[in-house]
């Protein structure tokens, strides 16, 4: 993360460019990462990732964490409603980084926000806020720290629906849905706080991101864990066009493994948007019929039908979109690239969701 002050925290693995160091806490603690979200579908994936390293490791969520087994860490966890008075400020105090990925969740299985739902532009613009404010209240007591690292997950379709199917991180802005355009003012925030001084923000806008493994311990509500789910019912797998509309489906794991990696480089990533993706769009009608074929042949059963439906009145224009992402400006600047093929991934989330199944029965 390129925050030193005289002394590093011994952090360097395999691979990684930078070390962690810290600025906030005693000069002889290894440096505090806080992570905001912790139970969460990705937060879950980033704690076990950086359970892996020699560092103190706060944990926030509103439910429980369940804490990765044999952890190099010194792992807190923390149970707090980040939208309650001074609740944020306490979760960060002392933090030399911060890991944002609290987003807010209509309902069971979408992240789809009505115009106008005051509780989502609290959490997914509020609760940024928040965080500035807090950092530039300890920003003033003390001044000779280096800024707190804040790495922020934001999405792809903050670009909007006129961008080209090929994304790179250079086009306009124009998000037309509710949700893109708060994720969107979140980030343009942290962008403001950054030149400030008061903290250095990276964004990383992650594309669909999915799948599960054998250390998963929180819930995938995207569109593919969500046909694996239907596949193993026996119910057809619906698409909400002819099956040509293609996505860059990038794995949980990658993910994790992008949003730590830019804490070893934050020093070159800070102050802009950077964008994650494999590098290659798949039609989803081609990915669904993988997933009933997998399911089939791990059931006896015949695959699933697939089929194209009606799509519902709050599909967006970002649905009906091709989407993929070239990553090559943040691998260039980090090293990262995804390591786990769609069919790798196809198969653990199968297998993982399978399971699960036979412990309900």
């Amino acid at each position: 993360m390129g925050m030193n002050r005289g002394r590093t925290a011994g952090m360097r693995r395999k691979g990684d460019t930078n070390d962690l160091a810290g600025t906030a806490g005693p000069p002889h603690e290894p440096p505090l990462v806080v992570v905001l979200g912790a139970s969460g579908f990705i937060g879950s994936a980033v704690v076990r990732e950086l359970a892996r390293r020699p560092i103190r490791l706060r944990c926030v969520a509103r439910g429980p964490v369940p804490v990765p087994a044999a952890a190099t860490a010194r792992i807190e966890v923390r149970s707090a409603d980040l939208g309650a008075p001074g609740e944020l400020a306490r979760a960060v105090e002392g933090a030399d980084a911060v890991v944002h990925l609290v987003a807010y969740i209509a309902g069971p299985a979408t992240w789809r926000v009505a115009e106008g739902d005051t509780a989502a532009e609290r959490v997914n613009v509020g609760l940024a806020h928040d965080l500035i404010e807090a950092l530039r209240a300890r920003r003033e007591r003390r001044s000779a720290a280096p800024p707190p690292t804040v790495v922020f997950a934001g999405t792809t379709t903050q670009a909007g629906p006129t961008a080209p199917v090929r994304i790179d991180g250079s086009e306009p802005d124009a998000p037309t849905g509710t949700y893109d355009r708060q994720k969107l003012a979140a980030e343009q925030a942290l962008k403001r706080a950054t030149a400030e001084n008061v903290l250095r923000g990276v964004v990383l806008r992650l594309p669909t991101v999915f799948g599960y493994g054998p250390a998963s311990t929180a819930t995938d509500k995207g569109v593919v864990s969500a046909m694996v789910r239907r596949a193993l019912a026996g119910e057809p797998l619906t698409m909400w066009h002819d099956g040509t509309v293609r996505r860059d489906l990038l794995y949980v794991d990658d993910v994790a493994r992008a949003l730590v990696t830019s804490l070893d480089h934050a020093d070159a990533l800070a102050g802009r948007h950077w964008l994650l993706g494999t590098g290659h769009g798949e039609p989803l009608g081609e990915v669904f019929a993988r997933i009933a074929r997998i399911v089939a042949d791990r059931t006896g059963r015949p695959p699933v039908p697939v089929v194209s439906v009606t799509p519902p009145e709050h599909a967006e224009a970002s649905d009906f979109r091709s989407v993929e992402v070239d990553a090559t400006a943040f691998r260039t600047a980090t090293g990262w690239r995804p390591v786990t093929p769609l069919s790798e991934a196809l198969e653990l989330t199968v297998a993982a969701l399978a399971r699960q199944v036979s412990a309900r029965a």
